[in-house]
């Protein structure tokens, strides 16, 4: 069997789906967080608030862990992992667009205006993505 790309689940990508970030903690322990995210075509952004635990953390060790997953039919998901970029420009219009994918647009713009340009964007580059696809476990024998 082919080994799967990112394009090859595009719709998960693109759709609200559940997501989760792992961060390391300074004793080395995993700090694990649902997330929010956003699929650029080139990184895996997340939005996080000013005096969020997972900042604090990101500023002993920026090894993070992302995973994206439906638990329903096709099952399709996708793990990665590197070293996150951090920046202060663009959290504004990255909440807004994450938002929105999350809870439409009249719900994203309460939270865009609610929150606004505070925080960091978190930006991951997928080296070697994992993903699967067992939408074959769904199908009848």
């Amino acid at each position: 069997m082919a080994r799967l790309r990112l394009d090859d689940i595009l719709p998960l990508l693109e759709a609200p789906s559940a997501a989760a970030l792992a961060v390391h903690r300074p004793d080395g322990s995993t700090h694990l967080s649902p997330v929010w995210y956003r699929w650029t075509g080139a990184a895996f952004e997340v939005v996080i608030a000013p005096g969020d635990g997972k900042l604090r953390h990101l500023e002993n060790d920026r090894r993070v862990s992302l995973l994206i997953f439906e638990a329903v039919p096709p099952f399709r998901g996708v793990e990665v992992h590197g070293v996150a970029e951090i920046r202060t420009d663009g959290v504004g219009e990255a909440r807004l667009s994450i938002a929105t994918r999350y809870l439409g647009a009249a719900g994203g713009r309460a939270v865009a205006v609610r929150r606004g340009d505070r925080g960091v964007v978190l930006s991951l580059r997928p080296e070697e993505p994992r993903v699967w696809d067992l939408s074959e476990l769904a199908t009848p024998q």
